[in-house]
């Protein structure tokens, strides 16, 4: 680290970035609060940053946002300048509107990378300092750089991680009906038959589903059909087919449609405590979990960040109240595939108090001040630098066991790899008509892949 003193009025943005890169690439863990005695050492090379202000546009709203509202007043605090942070459920249709009619934020966290990739085409994205770059390339694999890269630049730097294939339960529920974890997919599938011979009162279902996001409504839909399609094929053919190498109305993914709808299909399967199939479309993702707290439904299959969905008080662990079980392969002695996503922090400025957040972001310093602020769940990171000793949250805990076990094939989400029109638009949509009609699997694939891009 240099220890040249920093004259902020003096040098220029580059030198004092390429300090702030000294500072924040530290393994002391920075700014360790946003209190008046907070450490302001690891913020000092960021230089002067009163008066600025960067605003920040993402789909992450309260109270999943509270946490990294907490996390930058460290940065607000040590250089003086403000974060301003825009929470939108309508981000994913909001986002290139911005954009396009000249309103684009300076940093937005866009969650699909083929989104990044059409933020970047409308030539008003900002290429990642160099500082920036250089963040990621120590605290983050290639894979995640990969994720930010458009046309050999990089944009975009990882801002967070999550493990998608969990299935949430009630352990109390399941010791006193006498269910056991399964291990395997076709175990998984008879303890969803035995819980739904058990109850037939119309209403305790094994399973409970919600896709309703507003706009982004069929989002959880897709992330069912990778996790089966990893599961059903293997990492190669799911890589040809999320870049179109083969079609999506290929054998092999109208077998993952088929698979995951002997679940999501089945009336005598979904939609615990909440109706039919039908209602699935129209039930909150945010929601969809809440049955299984009145011993209506059984399984919740959704990610690491549904920890913070639990009504405050939930006791969430092992021997809680709820906790979580991997979503079983179907072999587990051949692999252990995991999908997963993530944010990225893409500019749409080059001003020095925006580039140097976007560093700030790819720092181990943040994602450490992110896991002392998210005690609920939520601070999962791909950053090597995270000290893991500060996940004090048990789902977090577990996300990252998956994530490092060695039999791990990771993937990142699918649809947020795949051109945005399909991934967050005709992908989405499929997903609502397949589960609320009787469209085909067959059908529903033909559909999206008459709207792939040429």
């Amino acid at each position: 680290m240099s220890g040249k003193l920093v004259r902020p009025l003096a040098m220029s943005s580059a030198l004092v970035l390429a300090m702030g890169l000294a500072a924040c690439g530290s393994d002391s863990g920075g700014g360790a609060g946003a209190t008046a005695s907070a450490d302001c050492s690891a913020f000092s090379a960021y230089g002067d940053l009163t008066g600025t202000t960067v605003s920040v546009y993402t789909a992450i709203v309260s109270p999943e946002a509270d946490p990294y509202i907490e996390s930058f007043q460290a940065f607000e605090q040590c250089t003086g300048a403000t974060i301003d942070y825009q929470g939108d459920k309508a981000f994913s249709e909001q986002v290139s509107l911005r954009v396009q009619g000249g309103n684009a934020p300076d940093i937005a966290f866009v969650p699909q990378p083929g989104l990044v990739q059409t933020l970047v085409a409308s030539g008003r994205a900002v290429a990642a300092p160099a500082e920036t770059e250089a963040n990621v390339d120590r605290y983050f694999s290639e894979d995640w750089k990969t994720y930010g890269t458009v046309d050999g630049t990089f944009y975009a730097a990882p801002v967070g991680a999550s493990v998608k294939s969990l299935v949430w339960y009630s352990p109390t529920a399941f010791a006193d009906a006498g269910y056991e974890v399964p291990t395997t997919w076709a175990e998984m599938m008879d303890l969803t038959a035995k819980i739904a011979s058990d109850h037939n009162d119309g209403l305790t279902k094994p399973w409970c589903v919600g896709f309703g996001d507003g706009a982004a409504t069929g989002w959880v839909g897709t992330d069912w059909i990778e996790d089966v399609m990893l599961r059903t094929t293997d990492g190669p053919t799911y890589d040809k087919w999320v870049t179109h190498e083969i079609p999506f109305n290929d054998a092999t993914v109208v077998n993952a449609f088929e698979t995951t709808g002997k679940i999501l299909r089945d009336d005598n399967y979904v939609n615990g405590g909440l109706g039919d199939r039908k209602t699935i479309s129209t039930t909150a993702f945010t929601d969809a979990g809440l049955p299984i707290l009145d011993g209506t439904c059984y399984m919740h299959r959704q990610a690491s960040f549904y920890g913070n969905s639990w009504p405050e008080g939930t006791e969430v662990g092992p021997d809680g109240t709820i906790w979580a079980f991997y979503l079983p392969a179907v072999d587990p002695d051949v692999a252990k595939p995991i999908i997963g996503g993530g944010d990225f922090a893409l500019a749409f400025s080059d001003r020095p108090e925006v580039q140097a957040f976007q560093t700030y972001l790819a720092s181990a310093d943040w994602a450490n001040e992110r896991a002392r602020a998210t005690t609920a769940g939520g601070a999962v990171s791909a950053n090597s630098g995270l000290d893991t000793s500060l996940l004090t949250n048990e789902v977090d805990k577990l996300s990252v066991q998956l994530l490092t076990n060695d039999q791990a094939v990771f993937r990142f989400d699918g649809s947020d790899l795949m051109p945005s029109a399909v991934g967050a638009g005709t992908f989405w949509t499929a997903m609502v008509d397949w589960t609320t009609t009787d469209v085909t699997s067959q059908e529903v694939t033909d559909q999206v892949e008459r709207s792939w891009p040429s």
